[in-house]
């Protein structure tokens, strides 16, 4: 469904993202595993034109979509939920949600993605007249999902959907990215430093040093490699 090919992004005269390949198939669940500044976030940004790439490719179901800007991917069907959730914290729940369907004419099928938000998170329905601001981070994260949801995507990019989360809500969200990717069908790429969580729900990984792609395996694999498990796991 993705692939990138070759990807340099550059940060002024910093090159943080170094020539990095990689592709997530339809129906997947992807992971990107690395430190803080390994090119993670770099990545999803350049995925959905945030930033610009100084060469390479990205390509989206067979169509070349390098540097297009953000609202043309959106009406193709990518959605990407940023790093620290970045909700509206001065309008409601219900409103944020909205905005997160704002390509949309057709009220009938606003009102059918906000059924289908609230029925994957009961939480906001309970909600919905909430100012997001006060909502705690767990539920803003359940939010910045849902409203990437509103615009009907089929690729959905999470960027560290466990940051400044209580543990027993982590697994929560986790499940619920499970769920989305299950049974509506929405391929996955995810970034996420919790790595024992990330290969947990993903079929594949990549691990990103400095800007480059140092590992590729299935989860499962990288899950035992010694060399992932000293430096991501917690374990020797």
């Amino acid at each position: 469904m993705l692939e990138i090919k070759n990807l340099v992004v550059n940060y002024g005269v910093i090159t943080a993202l170094q020539e990095i390949s990689l592709s997530v198939p339809a129906g997947a669940i992807v992971t990107l595993i690395g430190a803080n500044g390994a090119g993670k976030t770099t990545t999803l940004r350049a995925v959905s034109g945030l930033l610009k790439a100084r060469t390479g490719e990205v390509i989206y179901e067979g169509r070349k979509i390098t540097n297009l800007p953000p609202h043309e991917l959106v009406k193709l069907g990518i959605a990407h939920v940023p790093e620290g959730r970045m909700v509206f914290a001065n309008l409601t729940v219900l409103e944020n949600l909205r905005m997160g369907a704002y390509l949309m004419k057709d009220r009938a099928a606003v009102n059918r993605e906000l059924s289908y938000v609230f029925d994957v998170f009961p939480r906001l329905k309970e909600r919905e007249k909430q100012i997001a601001g006060t909502l705690s981070g767990g539920e803003q994260q359940m939010l910045a999902i849902g409203r990437a949801l509103m615009s009907k995507p089929k690729f959905l990019m999470l960027d560290e959907p466990s940051l400044g989360i209580a543990p027993l809500l982590v697994q929560k969200i986790f499940e619920k990215i499970v769920e989305i990717n299950r049974d509506h069908k929405i391929t996955v790429l995810l970034v996420e430093q919790n790595a024992n969580l990330a290969l947990d729900v993903s079929s594949y990984g990549y691990v990103l040093e400095t800007g480059r792609i140092i590992l590729a395996d299935t989860s499962a694999s990288l899950r035992a490699n010694p060399q992932v498990k000293s430096a991501y796991l917690g374990g020797s």
